[in-house]
């Protein structure tokens, strides 16, 4: 009889990991707008790490793929003061939440947030000045077909910025390869980053690694 309660807890806390991994990838219903919430609060410090390698003007157009709860677009709105913040994600749970966060933003016209994939992008060839991606690229269903999709609605010497805080290689990796093959996200290098963006086109490609925190930002350029 122990045995059979040992065995139904095992069985029991791996489904719970399944179902929380599945959330992580696509936020759904109660517990989804929960953890979009919690991302908002939990990205923060990595959000302005990566933003710091990149310039954003005040009349830029951008676009956050992927946008989960919000916080990054309030950030991007508050920087580009005469321009305008587009949003992304393909959880409409997702969206939901980011609309709640930016709602004054939304009302003054500054930003704009879509349920839709970044395997089609619902904006015109060459719109924005810089597109972002927080904790996302990892769930893409088609990633290098995604990061050519996401080139065609980059301006001429507009810049793509992928932050994240899980690579191959990064401190304590051994800890995340479990869970990211429970998540079934992609798992790249610095030096995969790198490649995927100068094999979809990017020009100018930069790698960046904070080791001490495991973080890492990949830039390209149209």
């Amino acid at each position: 009889m122990a045995s059979l309660l040992i065995l139904g807890k095992v069985a029991f806390a791996g489904v719970g990991a399944v179902y929380l991994a599945r959330q992580c990838r696509k936020p759904s219903s109660r517990v989804g707008r929960v953890l979009a919430r919690g991302m908002n609060a939990s990205h923060g410090r990595l959000t302005r790490w990566g933003l710091s390698h990149v310039e954003v003007g005040p009349r830029f157009t951008v676009l956050d793929v992927g946008c989960g709860g919000g916080q990054t677009i309030d950030t991007l709105a508050t920087v580009a003061t005469d321009g305008k913040v587009f949003g992304i994600d393909y959880s409409a749970d997702s969206v939901a939440v980011a609309r709640e966060k930016n709602r004054s933003w939304i009302e003054r016209a500054r930003v704009d947030i879509r349920h839709g994939s970044v395997s089609r992008l619902p904006f015109p060839d060459q719109t924005f000045d810089l597109v972002t991606a927080v904790e996302t690229h990892y769930y893409w269903p088609d990633l290098a077909g995604d990061v050519r999709e996401v080139l065609r609605v980059l301006k001429p010497g507009g810049a793509f910025l992928i932050i994240a805080e899980s690579y191959r290689g990064r401190r304590n990796d051994w800890l995340y390869r479990p869970a990211m093959a429970l998540l079934r996200a992609s798992y790249l290098s610095a030096d995969e980053h790198r490649n995927l963006l100068a094999s979809a086109g990017y020009h100018d490609v930069d790698v960046f690694e904070e080791r001490s925190y495991g973080w890492i930002c990949a830039l390209g350029r149209r």
